[in-house]
């Protein structure tokens, strides 16, 4: 994303991770609905969005949240441009060997989509020779990496954009987050003429489940996050939030 754009989470001074003094900068890529997306009013909202607001007031710390391109998030962070990375990131080893990760906030398997009618079936078979769309550097563009060998990957800095190529016609197959797919795609007007192709949550790609990302070297944070979340959980603020973009309960249920 071109622009950074920082939205105020919550006031307040508290906490011992990090200087109490500072905000925490949170991010995301700020394309991935119904989890992060640019509002009309040109203000980022979403479920991720949310959860952080609630956790910053829990922690009573002063925070605010700044888009990175997907691809730029773990960098940022490694690089102290950001403190905190909530954006429906799966905690994988692979990522851990680059940052750590807070408990799980929610879990959800990667969703196969196509154009209706076309009988693309996800297998190796199946694509071979199909464009299959995936965004860039995620859990998704390693599955397909590894599995589909003979498909012509499409790799993209943002959901919205495959989702947009596959409407254009030059995406035969996407795969992404199962929440993303249903509720940002399918549910929604552009996803007329579009359906379910099959879905996976295999643990060697998706991992431990949906975390937070911070540096290895803020356990202070990674537990104080890790209470704010159980806190959360237990008071109800989860719940208010879940419940406004889902009719299901996704925090251990069924990503990135």
């Amino acid at each position: 994303m071109k622009k950074l754009l920082a939205i105020a989470l919550c006031a307040g001074f508290a906490g011992n991770a990090l200087a109490a003094d500072k905000p925490l900068i949170f991010s995301t890529d700020g394309t991935y609905p119904p989890f992060s997306e640019m509002g009309s009013d040109g203000q980022m909202t979403g479920f991720d969005i949310d959860i952080g607001k609630a956790l910053c007031e829990q922690m009573k710390r002063e925070c605010r949240f700044e888009p990175i391109d997907w691809e730029g998030l773990i960098p940022a962070l490694q690089t102290k441009k950001i403190d905190v990375i909530l954006a429906s990131m799966n905690d994988t080893p692979e990522r851990r060997e680059s940052i750590a990760f807070t408990d799980p906030y929610y879990s959800n398997p990667g969703l196969f989509v196509r154009a209706e009618g076309s009988k693309i079936e996800p297998t190796p078979e199946g694509v071979k020779g199909k464009v299959v769309g995936v965004l860039r550097a995620s859990i998704f563009d390693n599955y397909v990496t590894a599995k589909f060998p003979d498909a012509n990957i499409q790799r993209y800095t943002s959901q919205e954009e495959a989702n947009q190529d596959a409407l254009a016609g030059r995406v035969d197959l996407l795969f992404a987050d199962k929440i993303v797919m249903e509720d940002g795609f399918l549910q929604r007007d552009e996803g007329k003429g579009f359906e379910i192709a099959g879905e996976t949550n295999d643990p060697e790609y998706f991992g431990a489940g949906i975390s937070i990302g911070v540096r290895k070297d803020d356990n202070a944070l990674r537990e104080e996050l890790n209470a704010a979340l159980k806190a959360i959980k237990e008071n109800g603020a989860y719940k208010k939030v879940n419940d406004k973009y889902f009719k299901y309960d996704i925090s251990g249920g069924t990503a990135k």
